[in-house]
């Protein structure tokens, strides 16, 4: 499926893509309306509808990825909360000899990322991620989403890279579409970013099920 001999730059996705999306999921739609009523003394219907306005306004901004934003917005102390569901953070299937795998290929590869740094301090202190690529790059280091044209320049320039030998795997269409805009050649999405929820039947990329399919050859 991947000619991986025209591939320098791997560039992963994390949540959804690396990690089951299960846990985020999980998080926004059920444990925090719920704890928000608990500590508000309101009803769970109350804040899930007070939660879905916000999300339609800031979805696909910054401010949607940003745990300050969020913090501030709803006075509550959210790294407190997502701990206290973060067992159900997990590796996606074959990702680690994935992972393994193009970096035995001699590949470049690492993260980039929507994810606030304090998500990522949780997903790292559930995971040992950050052993299994050579950087993880956060769109709060540039102040544009992926879903930005912003923010593919302004990763050319902190971390260059060739668009024709670049591989980029992600969950999110608008992220690759994108990708797709600032010229990276190569991309895939995700099939089942969710364990929890069904696998996605049709893409306009690559879908990919399980990374088991696409080890390059040893």
């Amino acid at each position: 499926m991947i000619d991986w001999n025209a591939i320098n730059t791997v560039f992963l996705d994390m949540d959804g893509t690396l990690l089951d999306l299960h846990y985020d999921n999980y998080f926004w739609l059920h444990h925090l309306p719920a704890r928000l009523a608990e500590l508000r003394g309101v009803t769970a219907e109350q804040t899930h509808k007070e939660l879905e306005g916000m999300f339609r306004e800031h979805h696909g901004t910054l401010k949607w990825y940003c745990l300050d934003f969020w913090e501030q917005a709803l006075q509550i102390d959210l790294m407190a909360l997502k701990r206290e569901v973060a067992d159900r953070v997990a590796y996606r299937p074959s990702v680690k000899a994935f992972l393994r795998s193009v970096h035995a290929h001699g590949l470049d590869v690492a993260i980039i990322t929507n994810a606030h740094y304090k998500s990522i301090e949780i997903k790292l202190e559930r995971t040992d991620l950050g052993e299994q690529v050579d950087e993880i790059i956060s769109s709060h280091e540039f102040g544009v989403p992926k879903e930005e044209q912003a923010f593919w320049q302004k990763l050319q320039a902190r971390r260059p890279y060739d668009p024709a030998t670049t591989a980029f795997f992600d969950d999110n269409e608008a992220v690759l579409r994108s990708a797709q805009r600032s010229g990276i050649r190569h991309l895939y999405s995700i099939a089942h970013p969710d364990s929890q929820r069904t696998v996605m039947q049709e893409s306009a990329f690559t879908l990919i099920h399980d990374f088991k399919e696409i080890l390059p050859a040893s």
